[in-house]
């Protein structure tokens, strides 16, 4: 029996830039479960801030989540629905 999907809401923040090729390489790596995404930079602070929202099982997004935010440069919480 497989996991149930849970909803999420991965956020970013990305404080240096080196970290940018390997957060879109995992995002690409999850992207069969990535519903949306949007990012901002905010050049006045040198960060970027990304919102990834997800339909996945809940050791997938752990999984996302663990890879980004061991990014030097990076960090990632995300925030899970009830369902």
């Amino acid at each position: 029996m497989s996991e149930e999907k849970r909803i999420a809401v991965l956020s970013v923040i990305v404080e240096d830039r080196a970290a940018t090729p390997a957060l879109n390489a995992y995002l690409s790596e999850y992207g069969e479960y990535i519903v949306g995404r949007m990012g901002i930079p905010y050049r006045e602070k040198s960060v970027s801030v990304l919102c990834v929202v997800l339909d996945a099982p809940l050791g997938v997004i752990n999984a996302l989540t663990g890879k980004i935010g061991s990014l030097p440069g990076a960090s990632a919480k995300t925030l899970f629905s009830k369902y």
